[in-house]
């Protein structure tokens, strides 16, 4: 079996929390084997760093020359770095590496401990950028480079380029204690790009710039190109903050192997869709039920943040005479139309992980208020041109939107539709099986 091979240059956290540790949690999430040099040995916990024995040169000189010899690296990461002759060090073994650089210019833990002596930032800026295939400061790490304050976008803009300037070929200039919403700018060397996502509260977040970095390492040693890569090592670490464990007194460690609930979680939410359609197609008189454009039922997994997270019924649900029928087995991302829904539902709430696409009629919206659920509207006249112009996206405002005014995820969203557009009436659920107890409620055939 074929593994990427990812070179770790880093101390290590007795706490598990970050360094080492969180690296090799990373790269093994995302299917890769991490090697390790190991540049000093700390003795610390949530609360913050009790002593750093930093390892003789000459071995990690040594740990390096035993990796690369038998094992090789397709990436390499490099972490906390303690003294300048140390950052000489590696930057002299990496000149002779054939592969991605990410260089992670650690210099304060979570709990304000200096990592990297004040004299060692010379020798980052002038002998391990250059080396940098993508070196990932934070806001500090940043300001601490360039001798001057980095505390906003485009602050954040002119730092990567003067670092790009410095000799790294790429910078992620990472904006988590940004005032607002967090966002990380990616400046290639030629284009600018600017990651955001809604800020997580929690104090469990130790160990987001090592795992952050060492994904991003993961994915470059698979062979991604690096504004994918950034996207989706961010994803990892949105869900391993998410996922973070609520140990020691501190600040606790974000947990990498959340990302993996994803993927575990496929075989029982394929088993409950499988039950789910099997309910609706034994069900009578359902036929009515579904547009002119055929049915759809949607359900993500865990934490899905794109269409190829949620499950869909391949070829759409249509009807043989009085009964639905699934023209395909549930299979990921077979809709991105419904994914589109269930993604915006999830941005509100991440349990609201179902929806099935419905017939509208005034009647079934009436229905649904007698049930008392909560309805949300949508006029499409109120959407916006540009994203008319983007075909599907339509439903993913139109969700939004609803949830938006409500301030919360109905169980109903319709809109009346438009010329050459059929109304469509949309189910919201915590899960399938939910989905088509309501269908069952709606059309009458049960409770």
């Amino acid at each position: 079996m074929s593994v990427s091979r990812v070179m770790i240059i880093a101390g290590s956290d007795s706490g598990g929390g970050a360094g080492i540790q969180a690296d090799l949690k990373a790269v093994a999430a995302l299917g890769g084997h991490a090697s390790t040099v190991i540049t000093a040995l700390t003795a610390q916990n949530t609360t913050g760093v009790k002593g750093v024995h930093p390892i003789p040169l000459d071995f990690v000189e040594q740990q390096f020359a035993a990796v690369i010899e038998d094992i090789g690296a397709e990436a390499v990461k490099t972490g906390m770095l303690h003294s300048a002759e140390l950052v000489r060090l590696v930057a002299g073994l990496l000149a002779g590496v054939q592969a991605p650089v990410v260089v992670d210019p650690v210099m304060v833990a979570k709990g304000g401990d200096r990592l990297l002596a004040t004299e060692a930032v010379q020798a980052v800026r002038e002998a391990l950028l250059p080396r940098a295939d993508l070196v990932t400061p934070n806001l500090d790490e940043a300001a601490e480079l360039l001798g001057r304050p980095v505390s906003d976008r485009a602050a954040m803009e002119t730092a990567a380029r003067e670092l790009v300037e410095l000799g790294a070929k790429a910078v992620l200039v990472k904006g988590g204690h940004l005032q607002g919403e967090p966002g990380d700018l990616l400046f290639d060397g030629s284009r600018t790009r600017f990651f955001s996502a809604p800020r997580i509260d929690t104090p469990h977040t130790h160990g987001t710039g090592c795992t952050l970095a060492s994904a991003i390492a993961a994915l470059l040693a698979q062979g991604w190109d690096l504004a994918p890569a950034v996207e989706r090592a961010r994803l990892l670490v949105r869900r391993a903050i998410a996922g973070g464990l609520a140990i020691g007194q501190g600040h606790g460690p974000v947990h990498a192997m959340a990302d993996l609930a994803p993927r575990l979680a496929l075989g029982p939410c394929l088993a409950e869709m499988d039950a789910a359609l099997e309910r609706m197609e034994l069900a009578e008189g359902l036929a009515n039920m579904i547009p002119e454009v055929r049915g759809q039922l949607g359900y993500a997994l865990p934490g899905a943040a794109s269409a190829a997270e949620v499950l869909a019924v391949a070829g759409r649900i249509t009807h043989i005479g009085s009964r639905l029928k699934a023209a395909g087995p549930a299979r990921l991302g077979a809709s991105s139309h419904v994914a589109k829904i269930v993604l915006a539902a999830m941005a509100k709430d991440p349990a609201m992980r179902a929806a099935m696409a419905c017939n509208y009629r005034p009647e079934l919206v009436e229905r649904a208020r007698s049930l008392g659920w909560t309805v949300g509207e949508f006029s499409r006249a109120e959407e916006p041109p540009e994203v008319k112009q983007m075909e599907g996206s339509t439903l993913e405002w139109g969700t939004s939107r609803a949830i938006e005014v409500m301030g919360q995820v109905p169980e109903v969203i319709f809109d009346r539709g438009e010329n050459g557009k059929e109304p469509v009436l949309r189910l919201l659920a915590k899960s399938p099986g939910e989905i088509v107890d309501r269908l069952l409620l709606l059309a009458g055939k049960e409770g």
